[in-house]
């Protein structure tokens, strides 16, 4: 089983970038832990700032992967592309928010991706990472 993870801008700065709201540690820690806990699966990640490149990584899973996890960052609120690449594919997304987006200011209230997604986790920290893998873990088993 292959699941991709597909993290959006200023993700590449976790651990630095406003340590209260998003935690001191880096991306690379949390794969760990992930391909620690899911051994059975492989996980492949990614991360840019740039949106087409997020559309064609997301584009490529899907004949790839078998599941995604995508944090789209700011892009949850504005892209129509990378929204309209989630439903292009066949495979379940989980969309993933380390932060609680309906407690931030209210442009993040609203998800133009998430509509495209099996489901979304807000507000867990970086834990919602293995949640969604949890999740992808038992749909793609039925």
């Amino acid at each position: 089983m292959t699941i991709e993870i597909i993290n959006g801008p200023n993700l590449n700065l976790l651990g630095k970038r406003e340590p209260a709201i998003y935690g001191t540690g880096g991306f690379e820690a949390v794969l760990g832990r992930l391909k620690e806990r899911f051994p059975q699966v492989s996980f492949r990640y990614s991360q840019s700032n740039i949106e087409g490149e997020l559309v064609n990584r997301i584009q490529e899973a899907g004949s790839s992967s078998d599941g995604i996890i995508i944090n789209p960052g700011g892009y949850t609120h504005t892209s129509v592309a990378i929204a309209d690449a989630i439903a292009a594919i066949t495979i379940p997304a989980i969309e993933v928010h380390i932060s609680n987006l309906l407690t931030r200011e209210e442009f993040r209230h609203s998800s133009l991706t998430g509509r495209y997604c099996r489901g979304t986790i807000m507000g867990l920290g970086t834990d919602g990472y293995r949640l969604a893998a949890e999740a992808l873990i038992e749909i793609l088993k039925k």
